[in-house]
């Protein structure tokens, strides 16, 4: 679970303060969220609402993550030209994303230090930081050595 996970209540007020009502396909969107935290897409979302509210739409999925942006209570992770992912981590963080499987892995990471090494332009202000890192979970490490251990290296060359 999440460290900053905050109560229904909690997050109905949060939803008022920004002008929002807390609506019962908002409240389930966001558990699915605070209870997954494997990043999902808005499909994946819609797909695991439905199981709570079969009569939910995409359109309904949609709107319901986008309060949830606008109110603070997630946040979406853009990479590249993939699908956004959603996150209801609100802890400074930054995300690992294994180029293999394509996972999505919250990663602690001092921001403060990142801050200080940031060398902005002058008059530059930073309103918040986000850092990817890339490479391999340790998941799709593991199954890539027995592949590597039984392949020859290049074609025709005698295996030891």
């Amino acid at each position: 679970m999440v460290n900053s996970l905050r109560t229904d209540a909690q997050g109905r007020e949060q939803l008022a303060k920004s002008g929002y009502r807390s609506t019962p396909q908002r409240r389930v969107v966001y558990r699915l969220l605070q209870q997954n935290v494997d990043h999902p897409t808005a499909n994946e979302v819609f797909l695991r609402a439905r199981q709570a509210l079969p009569g939910i739409s995409m359109a309904t999925v949609y709107n319901c993550l986008e309060a949830l942006v606008q109110c603070g209570l997630i946040r979406q992770v853009n990479l590249d030209r993939t699908a956004s992912r959603y996150c209801a981590n609100m802890d400074e963080h930054c995300h690992f994303c294994c180029e293999c499987c394509g996972s999505l892995f919250d990663v602690h990471c001092a921001s403060d230090a990142v801050r200080r090494q940031a060398q902005l332009p002058p008059g530059f202000q930073a309103t918040r930081y986000e850092l990817v890192i890339r490479g391999i979970c340790a998941t799709c490490a593991a199954e890539r050595r027995p592949q590597r251990e039984q392949r020859p290296e290049k074609a025709g060359a005698p295996v030891v």
